[in-house]
C-alpha cells in the first residue's frame, strides 16, 4: 500500500544565469507542494534535507556553458532548484541499500524535501556521535578533498614548509592540520585578521597572514617564507598563484584544489610565472575529489577517531533556514564566512 503524502515544500531557485559575483537577487525562495510518492519500479529515496553545503565550485554551474561535458559542472537551468551536496534523513526508500530513518550525505537539492531517483554517490551515515553537519564538511567532500589533495599529491615530509591559501575555509583548515601531523612547518593565509587569529590560536598553524592587508602580497610571501615553499596547497588562483610560483623551492609540489578568486571573472587572470615549473622542476597537479569517492570509507575511518579524540578540529559557519541560503552562498565570495559555510534547513 502506498502511503504517499503531499507536503509543503520550500525551494531555492536560480532565477537567471549569474554574471560576475553572485547576488541575492539571482536567487528566489519559492513555496510549493511535493508528493512523497516514489515511482513504481525505481530505486529512489524521499528525504528531508537537514544541512546543505555552500561549495565554491557551484558558482561554475550558475553560468551558461556551451559544453556541459563534465556533469558535475553542468549548468543549472534558470528557474530550476539548485542542487548540491548535503545531509538528509530518509523518509521513504525503495532502494535496498537505504532504510527509513537512515541519515545520508551526497547530492541533494536546496529545498526542505527532495525526491532522489538516482542514489549513486549517496552514502549512508555510519557514525552519528558527531554533528550531522560534519558530513557537509569535515566528513564530506571538503574533508575528502583535503585528505586526497594533501596525501596523494603533495608528497609532504617532515620539515617541509607548507603554504595553504584560503586556509580558514572548509578544505584549507584541514590541510593545515594534516600537514602538522606530518611534522611540517605550516603557514596559512586568509582574508581577515579574525581568520588569521583562528588559524594560529585554534587550528595549529605555525603562522598566518592577512593577504589583503597592505596590498603587498609579494612582500608578505617573502617575509613569511624566507627559505621558500616546499608544498603549496592552492585554493585561490590568479595573482596568488603567480606570486607563489616565484617563492617555490626546487622540486616543490603544488596541489590545485580550487581557484576561488577566478570563479566570478568574465576573463580569468593570466599567470605569468609558469616558467618556474621548468626552472624549479616543480610539479603542479589539479584534482577533483569526485574521482576518489572509493576512498570515502578509508578517509572516514582515518578522520572519525581523530575527531573523537579532539586531535582534528573543524570550524563551521552555519546559517539557519533556506531564507538565508542566498545570503550565505553570496557571502563566501566576499570572505564573510568564518569556517565552512553550511545552511541548516531543518531539524531532525
Amino acid at each position: 500500500m502506498d502511503s504517499s503524502m503531499m507536503l509543503a515544500n520550500k525551494q531555492v531557485v536560480l532565477k537567471n544565469y549569474v554574471e560576475g559575483y553572485p547576488k541575492e537577487s539571482d536567487f528566489e525562495l519559492r513555496s510549493s507542494m511535493i508528493s512523497s510518492h516514489i515511482p513504481q519500479g525505481s530505486k529512489g529515496l524521499f528525504v528531508k534535507n537537514l544541512y546543505l553545503a555552500c561549495d565554491p565550485y557551484m558558482r561554475h554551474r550558475m553560468s551558461h556553458h556551451i559544453s556541459n561535458d563534465v556533469p558535475l559542472l553542468a549548468s543549472f537551468n534558470p528557474g530550476s532548484v539548485i542542487t548540491g551536496l548535503g545531509v538528509a534523513k530518509v523518509i521513504k526508500s525503495t532502494d535496498a541499500d537505504f532504510e527509513e530513518g537512515d541519515y545520508i550525505w551526497g547530492m541533494t537539492a536546496w529545498e526542505v524535501y527532495t525526491l532522489i531517483l538516482n542514489t549513486n554517490g549517496l552514502f549512508r551515515i555510519k557514525y552519528t556521535d558527531v554533528p550531522l553537519s560534519y558530513y557537509a564538511g569535515i566528513l564530506g567532500m571538503p574533508g575528502l578533498a583535503a585528505y586526497i589533495g594533501f596525501n596523494n599529491l603533495c608528497s609532504a615530509k617532515e620539515g617541509d614548509v607548507v603554504y595553504v591559501s584560503s586556509a580558514a575555509g572548509g578544505v584549507g583548515q584541514l590541510v593545515g592540520q594534516f600537514a602538522k601531523m606530518k611534522g611540517c612547518y605550516v603557514v596559512g593565509s586568509a582574508s581577515t585578521d579574525e581568520k588569521v587569529h583562528l588559524l594560529k590560536s585554534q587550528l595549529g598553524f605555525d603562522d598566518a597572514f592577512n593577504y589583503k592587508q597592505g596590498n603587498d602580497l609579494a612582500g608578505a610571501l617573502k617575509s613569511h617564507f624566507p627559505k621558500g615553499i616546499d608544498v603549496y596547497f592552492e585554493n585561490v588562483g590568479g595573482n596568488m598563484l603567480d606570486k607563489v610560483l616565484l617563492h617555490m623551492n626546487l622540486y616543490g609540489r603544488i596541489a590545485v584544489s580550487g581557484m576561488i578568486s577566478q570563479y566570478n571573472l568574465k576573463k580569468p587572470d593570466g599567470i605569468h610565472n609558469l616558467f618556474c615549473l621548468i626552472s624549479k622542476r616543480l610539479r603542479m597537479e589539479g584534482f577533483s575529489e569526485f574521482d576518489f569517492r572509493h576512498k570515502v570509507p578509508e578517509y572516514l575511518e582515518f578522520a572519525i577517531q581523530l575527531i573523537r579524540e579532539k586531535k582534528l578540529l573543524f570550524v563551521e559557519d552555519i546559517a539557519e533556514g533556506l531564507e538565508n541560503a542566498a545570503s550565505a552562498f553570496v557571502g563566501i565570495y566576499h570572505g564573510r564566512n568564518v569556517g565552512k559555510q553550511i545552511i541548516q534547513v531543518s531539524t531532525d
